[in-house]
């Protein structure tokens, strides 16, 4: 029984999820390519079930980000690296945080690493948006934050850098 509810899933999200988010993201990855709608309102129904899980955040962003849906992505990014901070205990403005950068140990667990993870998202969607200087604000920042890369902010800096050599 347990073997056949572990192909069911469509998506792996982090072990530590409660069941009803779990369920709650899977019926929206599955309806994610047939029913948009009924997506984005299961993905809003497992983020309200739980606003402290980092996940609902992750998996709302992706969505938009994929339906091309930019502004709505940004909104969902920062609301991951407000929710993030909160949960670590520092900054949620970036700019801040390289400031006290000596306070925070930003590869001390997940939730670091999520508030990273999350800020190379919204430098991508500034880039695509085409706030390329916000953008590379951004990854200049996070160079600091995450000189490891562990985030792999360094690939978006790449497609930033050949951007702006094809727009040369």
């Amino acid at each position: 029984m347990a073997r056949a509810a572990i192909f069911e899933e469509r998506v792996l999200f982090s072990p530590n999820l409660p069941e009803a988010v779990n369920k709650l993201l899977q019926a929206a990855v599955a309806a994610s390519h047939a029913d948009k709608p009924l997506a984005e309102k299961l993905f809003k129904q497992a983020q309200e079930s739980d606003r402290a899980c980092l996940q609902t955040y992750f998996a709302l962003y992706k969505f938009y980000f994929y339906q091309g849906r930019l502004l709505e992505a940004e909104r969902e990014v920062i609301a991951a690296l407000e929710q993030s901070a909160h949960q670590g205990g520092f900054p949620s403005d970036y700019r801040r945080l390289v400031r006290e950068l000596d306070q925070w140990d930003m590869y001390a667990g997940d939730i670091p690493l999520f508030y990273l993870y999350s800020l190379k998202a919204l430098a991508f969607i500034k880039l695509r948006r085409e706030q390329e200087v916000e953008a590379r604000v951004i990854l200049s920042l996070m160079q600091e934050l995450d000189p490891e890369d562990r985030c792999g902010a360094s690939v978006i800096m790449s497609l930033a850098d050949a951007l702006l050599e094809d727009a040369a």
